[in-house]
């Protein structure tokens, strides 16, 4: 749900339309805080009418129509901002991202679904190959430290029956 009703928006822009007055005092007469807000509803009534201000259901689009879109505005030469309004798009930054990946992986990756996180690892880690030498070295130093946990443990054990035993005399 957005933060401002679509009536208290239409009231909004037609105090700016019938009053004359700029988008700052538009903005401080309803309480807005920035007045880039109320610039920017004008310009989506101006462009879309009341269609422009309702909120946009649809997520997804088709990897042909954001290639039209990024084609469109740079035959037109159109800022992200005006081309989101002649589309009527929720979001100017929307287009900023397919701008830039239309340049840095070319158009065919508009095609590509690019929602969520990135994996961070694979699914399937990359076991190394060691040498055979290796590998029956790491496995003999691996049995001698077994037994010398073992044998230490073993002594610990010894080491605390006398000191119980000595107690016990005592």
């Amino acid at each position: 749900m957005s933060k401002y009703s679509n009536k208290f928006k239409l009231e909004v822009i037609k105090y700016y339309l019938n009053q004359h007055v700029g988008y700052k005092i538009t903005a401080q007469h309803f309480g807005i805080p920035a007045f880039d807000t109320v610039k920017k509803w004008v310009k989506k009534y101006e462009k879309n009418g009341i269609n422009g201000l309702l909120k946009n259901q649809r997520t997804s689009y088709s990897g042909e129509y954001k290639q039209n879109v990024i084609e469109y505005m740079h035959a037109n030469h159109l800022s992200c901002q005006e081309t989101a309004y002649h589309f009527n798009l929720g979001n100017t930054n929307i287009v900023v991202r397919w701008e830039r990946i239309y340049y840095e992986k070319g158009p065919q990756a508009l095609y590509e679904e690019q929602r969520g996180r990135r994996k961070k690892m694979s699914s399937n880690p990359k076991k190394r190959k060691l040498d055979k030498q290796v590998e029956e070295d790491l496995i003999a130093e691996n049995q001698r430290l077994r037994m010398e946990n073992e044998y230490l443990k073993k002594l610990n054990a010894l080491v605390q029956e006398r000191i119980k035993q000595e107690n016990k005399k005592k």
